[in-house]
C-alpha cells in the first residue's frame, strides 16, 4: 500500500501543477504551498524502508562481493582439497578390490584347472577301461563265431563227404544192372545236387550266424564310443568350452555298411563274410 500511495500522490502533485494559474509574461505558475508540501511528505513517508537498505546494500556492493569472491574461493579450494582426498582415497579402493579379484581369478582358475585334470584322467581311466573290456569281448565273439563257423563247415564236409560217397556207391550198384542205369545217374545226380544244396546252406547258415555275432559286438563298440564321447562332451562343458563333439560318423557308416551287406545277402543269397 506504501507504493501505491506514493504514485498516487504523484499523480495529485503532478494534476496540480497542471491546474496552477500561470503567471503572466513567463512560464512558471502558482501553485498552493501547503497541498505541495503534504502530498511531498505524503511520498517521503510512503517510500518504503527497503529503498534505505537497497542503497545500503549498493553503497556496499564492492564489499560484499570482495567477500563472496574470497568465500567462493576458500569453498573451492576446500572442495579441491576434499576431491582430491576422495580420488586418492577411491584409487587405493580400486587398488585394493582389483588385487583382491585377481586374486580370486587366480584362485578360481587354480581351482577349475585341477578339476579339469581330474576329469581328464578319470575319462582317460574310464575309456580305457571300456576299451580293453571291449577288445575282450570282441576276441571272445570273435573266437566262439569262428569255432562255430568251422565246426559247421566240418559239419557240412562231413555231410557233403558221405553224401557223394553213398551217391557213388549208389551209383556203382545200380551200374551194374542194365535195366536201371538210366535211372541211377538220374538219382545220384539228384542226391549229388541235394548234397550241394545242403552244403550251400549250411554255409549260409553259418555266415548269417558270423554276421549275427559281429553286429552283436558292432552295438557294443558304438555303446562304448557314445559313453566316450559323453564324458569328452561333459568334460568340455565343465571346463568352460563351446566346441561340441559331434556323435562319429564313422558308427554310422559302419551300421549303414552293415545294413547293406544284409541286404545284398538277402537279395543275392550268398556269403557276404569270408570264414
Amino acid at each position: 500500500m506504501a507504493v501505491y500511495r506514493v504514485f498516487e500522490a504523484l499523480d495529485e502533485l503532478v494534476a496540480i501543477v497542471e491546474e496552477a494559474r500561470s503567471v503572466p509574461m513567463t512560464a512558471g505558475c502558482v501553485v498552493p504551498r501547503g497541498d505541495v508540501l503534504e502530498l511531498l511528505d505524503d511520498i517521503k513517508d510512503s517510500i518504503p524502508g527497503e529503498l534505505d537498505d537497497a542503497q545500503d546494500v549498493l553503497d556496499q556492493r564492492d564489499t560484499l562481493i570482495g567477500d563472496a569472491r574470497e568465500h567462493a574461493e576458500t569453498v573451492t579450494e576446500k572442495a579441491d582439497s576434499e576431491s582430491e582426498a576422495v580420488l586418492a582415497h577411491a584409487r587405493a579402493e580400486a587398488d585394493r578390490v582389483l588385487s583382491e579379484a585377481k586374486a580370486q581369478a587366480d584362485r578360481m582358475v587354480d581351482e577349475a584347472s585341477a578339476h579339469a585334470k581330474s576329469l581328464v584322467d578319470d575319462a582317460s581311466d574310464e575309456a580305457h577301461r571300456m576299451s580293453t573290456s571291449a577288445a575282450r569281448e570282441f576276441e571272445a565273439v570273435t573266437g566262439r563265431a569262428r569255432a562255430e563257423a568251422q565246426r559247421t563247415v566240418d559239419a557240412a564236409n562231413n555231410t557233403y563227404d558221405k553224401s557223394v560217397a553213398d551217391g557213388i556207391a549208389e551209383q556203382q550198384r545200380l551200374v551194374s544192372e542194365t535195366e536201371v542205369v538210366t535211372a541211377a545217374k538220374s538219382e545220384a545226380e539228384r542226391i549229388i545236387d541235394a548234397a550241394h544244396a545242403e552244403i550251400d546252406r549250411l554255409r549260409g547258415d553259418c555266415d548269417v550266424y558270423v554276421d549275427e555275432k559281429l553286429a552283436q559286438f558292432e552295438e557294443i563298440l558304438t555303446g562304448t564310443l557314445r559313453s566316450v564321447n559323453r564324458g569328452r562332451h561333459q568334460l568340455r562343458t565343465g571346463a568352460g568350452m563351446h566346441d561340441y563333439v559331434e556323435y562319429p560318423r564313422s558308427v554310422d557308416d559302419t551300421s549303414s555298411r552293415r545294413e547293406n551287406m544284409n541286404r545284398t545277402y538277402d537279395h543275392e543269397q550268398g556269403s557276404p563274410l569270408a570264414v
